[in-house]
């Protein structure tokens, strides 16, 4: 099992900047995958970023990239995701998940979430 705790939401207008973070306790190793998903009202949970405990590699959707960046702190099992330049576009409720093996870009992908973390970005 693998808990998953995020933080760091909140408001902000746009071109403004905002840094998430999901701590994970339980059963973590450098084989896991950690993504970070968001589904605005009305629409379908999507991944926009995702990295390897490893570090090997990192994945960004078009529409983040430039913008966000993700990153990992092993000793603290802490993954972040610095924003940068927020548009109103990406208002959304933030989810962390957590897989093992390769990068998934399906919610099925990931059996383990958090409970989300609000971004609201005022133009």
């Amino acid at each position: 099992q693998v808990q998953l705790v995020e933080s760091g939401g909140g408001l902000v207008q746009a071109g403004g900047s905002l840094r998430l973070s999901c701590a994970a306790s339980g059963r973590t190793s450098s084989s896991y995958v950690m993504g970070w998903f968001r589904q605005a009202p009305g629409k379908e949970r999507e991944l926009v970023a995702a990295i390897y405990w490893s570090g090997r590699g990192t994945y960004y959707a078009d529409s983040v990239k430039g913008r966000f960046t993700i990153s990992r702190d092993n000793v603290k099992s802490t993954v972040y995701l610095q924003m940068n330049s927020l548009k109103p576009e990406d208002t959304a409720v933030y989810y962390c998940a957590n897989r093992y093996g390769a990068i998934g870009r399906s919610t099925t992908d990931y059996p383990y979430w958090g409970q989300g973390t609000q971004v609201t970005v005022s133009s």
